[in-house]
């Protein structure tokens, strides 16, 4: 007789991501691995179940893999919980009530700092400046972000005490709008013109900062997330810490950020010794992380012919192709995979040039280097993502659901690329390797709601392709797809015996209901490693 289970959830729709047993109803969970997978009956006859062992009756509810979302902003995301939340706000009157309510409730605080703005929040719908902002509090400075993190605006006292209100040099694909008398127009598009402001804006102390990672934690562990790929560079020893305390309950993928500036001696100085020093099934390093673009909302993100409201533009690259070209190379030469933000279509061709260059310069090999965001793609370059074995890791949550005036995406690029334009679909079809994830904090990370736009998604007009998942396929690059793309297919993703016990209950049976209800369903229970880490 095997060694009684610690937990056993039986009457379940299974949904296993394993193609050698795709069902099964029960799962028994020993340690922190899965020891059996299949029916209800099966799992009382084999003697799994012991006085001690917790047996939960999912009621037919469907039981998965736990999420792996494999674009994540974990740190990034926790500290954006303090500030203004204006995720909410669809109109500059909205905009108001937050910011005004926020200033009233923090009157000490010297900033005023909030994040998750959609873009076109001025009066009317007009592109948001300084002096809107200066009607709302202009006694003290406001910073805030846009959702995507590439777009920030400032108030005029914000602008003044960084030095920047009569403009200044923001370096390669950053620009500080200016306004027709020749000042700052609030508006300051990606790093380099923006950070004079961030950096002023009082930060959270090592306390603080760990008590909002616990908070961020703790949500994620609610929306049923086990594992993220962790786009920031951040104090991998903060994470390491909280895995010797047993605080850290969600797996962590983190990757060495790659900028510009980076000396190219670095990889394997410094990004290289991290993938031996973080190798743990909860924390792990082995990868690097480069911008190529910007993002289109901001015309900061690439395109191969110019944005359609504003011709004089191809947008631009935060690297030079040689450059770029090196430094993927030498990453790929070290053995470590290469995670590449690119939102325009000639920035996806510039990854696939260099990954195609990588692998005849240092031999082919399983790499599985990825491509971030692929919001357009040209034609041309869909095939060549099997072609070289170039993963699309993408986020269902960024594509607009229609075309209106909510969402300036669909605008900038016109409807003659609308077919190519967050091409799920289409890359699948054509052989690519595809994973799903949030972005969080740019969007809400509950992956239900990712799904829900995954497998409800409709064409902007007719004749288009249907970009649309059925939920099989959609799941899947939740969960063995997404473990796919980070090399820990052999360990996770599936429910399988032997694999970790990562595994996630949800409130319904899936499959069973209504495709428009999806983003209703919720977790009622999160198991990451054998251990309960959320539980409704």
């Amino acid at each position: 007789m095997p060694q009684p289970a610690d937990l056993i959830i039986t009457n379940a729709h299974i949904f296993t991501a394993n193609p050698a047993q795709p069902a099964a109803q029960a799962i028994a969970l020993q340690g922190e691995r899965i020891v059996f997978v299949g029916s209800s009956a099966d799992a009382r006859a084999y003697g799994w179940q012991g006085p001690a062992t917790r047996v939960i009756d999912a009621g037919g509810r469907t039981v998965m893999p736990g999420i792996i979302d494999t674009h994540f902003h974990m740190l990034y995301g926790a500290l954006n919980l303090d500030g203004m939340q204006l995720e909410p706000a669809a109109s500059y009157a909205d905009l108001s009530r937050i910011v005004r309510a926020y200033a009233a409730g923090h009157p000490d605080d010297t900033w005023l700092p909030g994040t998750g703005l959609r873009y076109n929040l001025g009066p009317g719908g007009a592109p948001l400046d300084r002096h809107h902002l200066d009607a709302l509090v202009a006694e003290r400075p406001i910073y805030i972000n846009a959702f995507d993190g590439h777009t920030s605006w400032a108030n005029t006292l914000g602008l003044k005490l960084a030095g920047i209100l009569n403009g200044a040099d923001a370096g390669p694909n950053s620009l500080i709008v200016m306004d027709e008398h020749g000042f700052a127009s609030g508006e300051l598009r990606e790093p380099g013109a923006f950070k004079p402001v961030s950096d002023l804006v009082p930060k959270p102390d090592e306390a603080r900062k760990r008590a909002l990672l616990g908070q961020a934690l703790r949500l994620t562990a609610s929306l049923g997330v086990t594992s993220v790929d962790n786009m920031d560079d951040s104090d991998h020893g903060l994470y390491a810490a909280l895995e010797d305390l047993g605080q850290l309950t969600c797996r962590v993928y983190m990757p060495y950020s790659v900028t510009p500036a980076t000396p190219f001696e670095a990889l394997a100085q410094q990004a290289l010794p991290r993938k031996r020093e973080y190798a743990s099934s909860l924390l792990r390093a082995g990868s690097v992380k480069f911008f190529l673009d910007g993002v289109i909302e901001g015309y900061t993100g690439l395109l191969v012919e110019p944005y359609a409201d504003d011709p004089a533009t191809c947008g631009a690259a935060n690297y030079t192709v040689e450059h770029y070209n090196r430094l993927l190379a030498e990453a790929d030469r070290l053995g470590l995979q290469v995670f590449t933000h690119a939102c325009g279509d000639m920035a996806v061709r510039r990854v696939l040039d260099a990954c195609q260059a990588a692998a005849q310069a240092n031999g082919v090999r399983d790499s599985r280097h990825r491509v971030e965001h692929i919001e357009l793609v040209h034609p041309q370059d869909v095939p060549r993502f099997k072609q070289l074995g170039v993963i699309a890791s993408m986020q269902p949550l960024h594509s607009p659901m229609q075309v209106d005036a909510a969402d300036v995406w669909p605008v900038r690029v016109g409807p003659a690329r609308w077919a190519y334009s967050f091409a799920w679909q289409t890359l699948r079809e054509a052989g690519a390797s595809l994973s799903f994830g949030s972005d969080w904090p740019v969007v809400t990370q509950d992956p239900l709601r990712g799904l829900h736009n995954a497998v409800n998604r409709q064409p902007w007009a007719p004749g288009l392709p249907a970009q649309g998942q059925n939920l099989t396929a959609a799941l899947l690059s939740y969960t063995r797809d997404a473990a796919y793309a980070e090399f820990s297919e052999h360990s996770k993703g599936q429910l399988k015996v032997g694999y970790l016990a990562d595994v996630l209950l949800l409130s319904e049976d899936i499959f069973a209901i209504d495709p428009a209800h999806i983003a209703d369903v919720r977790p009622l229970l999160t198991v990451v490693g054998g251990a309960v880490v959320y539980e409704a």
